[in-house]
């Protein structure tokens, strides 16, 4: 009705003041039209070379202008950056949110993580999304997954996060109530076999919902591409065809016999196949294969901040400065994880070749990089040991650049190629007139050092300025909610 202030527009104004909290009171404070004027400022995205000294202008939820003589309206708030560094929001395309509201809604937005791509669906997720777009919550953009659909003898047992289909009428079954529950993608996983797996691909493009996930076992690149696989989670199983030997590998899966849950087996035994891969890779089969992948865009996120935790978790741990915003319950089945599956019952022979794995690894993100393959930025914060809501993403960042991507590459994977996979390249990705005020300020430049991406000063999450100081409440009370759970 007009007149009357949304809560969505009231949060807005309270974060502005710097007075809000994380939930609003539903009070109406200052107009839907605010306008934000950042001056002074290095704009630097995917567009082109970074601008210098320019004003961005934010009406609202959108960017008004940007340029280095914008006329600012009476009445804008006019926030002097000198010296200051602007780039889009990031965006995180594979977290597992601690369920948690206190903290992983916060934690994203406190680093600058204006875009979160959630792995399986569970009905907490859908809600704290409503309650973003009502104005309630201030948290991230939020997209959200099926349940994971897997095949037999599955890796996840909780029937609240998985789904196992075994036949091609279950598969496309799955699909559609995945549907029904306001999945944004279907989420498919390492034990699907071909035929479930083509009637997922067939199912998900009659509903015209797209699909994601690991590529399973069992299907080689070519096929996941041709058959419309937006995305691919990891790296374990692209090796498989890349390998000269991939049907010895092909063969290896199929006499497998790991137990549901079991997941020490079950990593002990996928290490053995992607040595063997690694050991025999091809360059010929190598390039056939990043090839199909650019040529259909099919996106991979890499996740090497996994990799460093399962390859080399000697060289892991906790740290202080991030275990305060995660629940005792949650550190406690990390540190079990990293002692007992991780570091525990592993051959001096075995930790060596895993260690040398991750080498072998970052010269394969960096050949699909150097093939067209399109990478995007993905953690599975929240699901991995000591990978933090929101502080993975700056770690992401620093393992492409040690997998040889310049700073400016790497944030392009955090930006611009996230926008494109969601198909929001007109709204998100790039600092250009027209697209959603979704920014991270920066008091360091991201291009002379990426970890410079850590040194948020403050942000702006759909047209909400989060200030310095509202940004430090946002941490105190997420660390405040970790006490309590």
């Amino acid at each position: 009705m007009a007149g009357q202030i949304s809560r969505r527009d009231a949060l807005r104004a309270v974060a502005v003041t710097g007075a809000g909290a994380i939930v609003t009171t539903g009070a109406a404070i200052g107009p839907a039209d605010q306008v934000i004027a950042l001056t002074h400022v290095t704009v630097i995205d995917a567009s082109g070379p970074p601008r210098e000294n320019v004003t961005v202008l934010v009406r609202g939820r959108r960017i008004a202008a940007v340029g280095p003589a914008v006329p600012i309206p009476d009445g804008a708030r006019v926030i002097d950056l000198t010296g200051r560094y602007v780039i889009p929001g990031l965006c995180d395309m594979h977290v597992h949110s601690f369920l948690v509201e206190g903290i992983s809604p916060a934690l994203y937005l406190a680093n600058g993580v204006t875009t979160v791509r959630e792995m399986y669906g569970r009905p907490e997720f859908h809600e704290w999304r409503r309650r973003i777009g009502r104005g309630d919550l201030l948290g991230p953009r939020w997209v959200i997954g099926s349940k994971i659909l897997d095949g037999p003898s599955p890796i996840g047992t909780d029937p609240a996060i998985a789904v196992t289909v075994e036949t091609e009428e279950q598969a496309r079954a799955a699909v559609r109530q995945a549907v029904r529950e306001g999945a944004d993608f279907i989420k498919v996983y390492s034990n699907l076999r071909p035929g479930p797996y083509r009637a997922i691909a067939r199912e998900a493009r009659e509903l015209g919902v797209p699909y994601a996930g690991h590529l399973p076992d069992r299907v080689p690149i070519a096929e996941a591409a041709a058959a419309g696989q937006r995305g691919i989670e990891h790296l374990n199983a692209v090796w498989y065809s890349t390998s000269t030997r991939e049907r010895q590998i092909r063969a290896a899966i199929e006499a497998q016999k790991i137990p549901p849950g079991d997941h020490p087996g079950r990593l002990r035994a996928g290490y053995e196949l992607e040595w063997m891969a690694a050991r025999s890779q091809s360059r010929r089969l190598t390039a056939m294969a990043f090839e199909r992948l650019a040529q259909a865009r099919t996106r991979v996120a890499p996740t090497l901040t996994v990799y460093r935790v399962l390859d080399r978790p000697h060289t892991v741990g906790p740290d202080p400065r991030r275990m305060k915003y995660v629940p005792a319950r949650i550190a406690g089945f990390w540190a079990r994880a990293l002692r007992d599956m991780l570091r525990g019952g592993r051959t001096q022979k075995e930790a060596a070749r895993w260690s040398r794995l991750l080498d072998l690894r970052l010269e394969l993100v960096r050949a699909m990089d150097e093939a067209g393959v399109p990478i995007m930025t993905g953690t599975d914060g929240g699901d991995v040991p000591y990978v933090v809501p929101g502080f993975g993403l700056h770690d992401e960042l620093a393992g492409l650049v040690w997998a040889g991507f310049s700073p400016s590459r790497a944030l392009r994977a955090a930006t611009l190629e996230p926008a494109r996979y969601l198909g929001r390249e007109h709204d998100l990705g790039t600092v250009e007139r027209g697209k959603l005020a979704d920014l991270v300020i920066l008091d360091a430049d991201p291009l002379r050092e990426i970890a410079n991406t850590t040194r948020v000063h403050a942000v702006l999450a759909d047209g909400t300025w989060i200030s310095p100081s509202h940004r430090t409440r946002l941490l105190a009370e997420a660390a405040k909610a970790a006490e309590g759970h």
